[in-house]
């Protein structure tokens, strides 16, 4: 079986880089261990090489089919799905009185990124229903619970996340799907139609679970009329039909194996909706489930990313090619193309990507862990500027780069890579998605410099500060990483003197302002990407330093963190002047011109 990832690295960043076994001295996660932290990325380890990765190929080449009303997938998912269920991966994070394991995110994440690694399309149904009786349990009522929960824990049934309309795509401000009180307390009516809803329907499970947006009649315009409802394709109770009717499947280019639904909501005005907490409040919940799923993007990003670098180390190290430059005599037999340094550069870039990615994710998951539990109002709130502040950083960046990333594995391997025969193909396609999923790039762009900087008096910019600034101070007493730890402190000035630019430009209207928000949010996943190879690079030293252990692992490592500040961080110079400049042809072109 071809490798997909490498379980050495995801050690490192969870236990030597992140130490993540700190999180079992909060009460609330003290009964796990290194020992059932790695029985989990085992288990997820058994999963994906026997169950999903075996279906990577079949599951793209036969995509979902509509079929009398109906989305046909892969046969085989049923029982997969299930057993997901049976094993508990679905309510893993819950307490112990809703059957959980009380693992901490940053484990079931890391678990999910083996899975994600192995077959995409195959490991998002399971996640998708997390997210969604998360939200239930959090904000919905007991009887909701009570009602819906148990057979989305059990694989039975299948969660959704029901946002996108058809003239309202990522601007929810106009959404129209409409909720009308009926004489049921907390049940509505719902009339309107959703698209784009990943595993929106399927054969592989009894029912459907929607968190769906929706208006309440009479309810104010924009965002703060938007209510949350539970939309049970099949009425619990009887299994009878809710009016939930799938009107059509998209043919994606790729992540083709589990499906994206069109549907049509409350047709024959039977629909019944049950309303999650409080009216209006809506898309304030939603963002619970949101800001999760976005992690969670980055995450599915570096997996693929992940699985096409190894695929095109792998065809690296076997594929002869040419010899070495300085090499005359064409009787010497060919090198592997590995040897040649442009290659070299192609494989730095995907590892400096993928493992970066991952550590900034893990970061932030950790961090989440520990705001969960945070008792000292004081601490938790600067912990939640920094991880709200990094969000839009740790979804885009990965995204984005993931996808540069793949395309140098297709790169590597030349006419093979454009082919069907290898899967660096197939990975191309489906990290193309990521940069869309969870909102577009351009969209946390503007978030992040129009919002995240700027509240709380510029708190998470302050913090993320503090955080680089201990992180240069460690660094620069390891011995081999002070000439790194130098690089960064010099980019987080820079970043900082462009920051107060903007901010200046802020005055000048939001047009000015958030024109170039988006090459502002590349700067800041360059700089926290070096932050983040900064401290691997102090892990590794470290390690080294301490243990007998890989040296090639670790002396790979501190290649790595080199080769990224030399070839990667060195962008944000660029970028800088491009944001500092009072030049705005993206303004000032007319639509004619084009």
């Amino acid at each position: 079986m071809a490798k997909f990832y490498s379980r050495q690295e995801l050690n490192f960043q969870l236990f030597e880089n992140l130490d993540c076994l700190q999180l079992t001295q909060i009460p609330y996660f003290a009964d796990h261990s290194e020992e059932t932290f790695k029985l989990i990325l085992d288990s997820a380890d058994q999963i994906a090489r026997k169950k999903l990765y075996p279906l990577l190929t079949e599951m793209d080449r036969k995509e979902p089919t509509l079929e009398a009303g109906k989305i046909k997938i892969h046969p085989e998912m049923k029982a997969i799905i299930r057993q997901f269920g049976e094993d508990g991966w679905i309510n893993a994070t819950f307490s112990y009185a809703e059957a959980g394991q009380q693992l901490p995110w940053t484990i079931h994440l890391a678990a999910g990124f083996i899975l994600q690694a192995a077959n995409y399309s195959a490991s998002v149904f399971p996640f998708l229903t997390t997210g969604a009786a998360n939200l239930i349990r959090t904000f919905g009522s007991r009887a909701l619970v009570e009602k819906f929960t148990p057979k989305m824990y059990s694989g039975e049934w299948q969660g959704t996340m029901a946002l996108t309309e058809p003239d309202a795509g990522s601007s929810l401000s106009d959404l129209s799907t409409s909720a009308q009180p009926t004489d049921e307390e907390g049940v509505y009516l719902i009339k309107g139609q959703k698209i784009y809803i990943s595993c929106g329907d399927h054969d592989a499970v009894d029912n459907v679970i929607h968190l769906m947006l929706a208006r309440i009649s009479g309810a104010p315009a924009g965002t703060k009329g938007i209510s949350l409802f539970v939309v049970p394709q099949k009425r619990a109770d009887s299994g009878e039909s809710n009016d939930v009717l799938t009107e059509g499947i998209y043919h994606k280019m790729g992540y083709k194996g589990a499906p994206i639904a069109h549907l049509m909501i409350g047709s024959n005005k039977g629909c019944k909706g049950y309303l999650v907490g409080e009216p209006n409040l809506g898309l304030k919940y939603m963002f619970q489930m949101m800001n999760e799923a976005r992690l969670g993007v980055g995450m599915n990003a570096v997996a693929i990313a992940t699985a096409a670098y190894q695929a095109s180390l792998t065809y690296a190290k076997e594929r002869p090619q040419g010899r070495k430059i300085d090499e005359k005599d064409l009787s010497k037999p060919q090198v592997p193309i590995i040897a040649h340094a442009d290659v070299k550069r192609m494989l730095l870039f995907q590892k400096s990507i993928t493992e970066g990615s991952m550590a900034l994710i893990l970061y932030c998951t950790k961090l989440s862990d520990e705001i969960s539990h945070e008792l000292d109002e004081v601490i938790k709130a600067k912990q939640e500027a920094l991880l709200d502040l990094l969000t839009p950083i740790a979804k885009s960046y990965p995204s984005e780069m993931g996808l540069q990333s793949t395309s140098a594995a297709v790169q590597i391997l030349g006419g093979a890579g454009y082919t069907t025969d290898f899967p660096v193909e197939q990975y191309y396609r489906e990290a193309r998605i990521h940069p869309i999923h969870e909102g577009t790039t351009g969209i946390h762009g503007m978030d992040l410099l129009g919002r995240k900087v700027l509240i709380h008096d510029g708190l998470g910019w302050k913090m993320l500060n503090q955080e680089i600034l201990k992180s240069i101070s460690k660094a620069k007493l390891t011995v081999g990483c002070e000439a790194l730890a130098l690089i960064v402190e010099s980019y987080l000035a820079n970043a900082n003197a462009t920051a107060n630019i903007l901010l200046q430009k802020s005055k000048e209207g939001p047009a000015i302002f958030l024109a170039d928000a988006t090459l502002f949010l590349e700067l800041c996943g360059l700089l926290a990407m070096g932050w983040m190879w900064l401290n691997q690079a102090r892990s590794a030293r470290e390690r080294m330093a301490r243990v007998e252990s890989d040296q090639n692992f670790y002396l790979g490592k501190m290649e790595t963190a080199n080769y990224f500040m030399e070839y990667e961080l060195v962008k944000i110079k660029s970028l800088a002047e491009r944001l500092k400049s009072s030049n705005y042809p993206t303004i000032a072109m007319k639509e004619d011109w084009f």
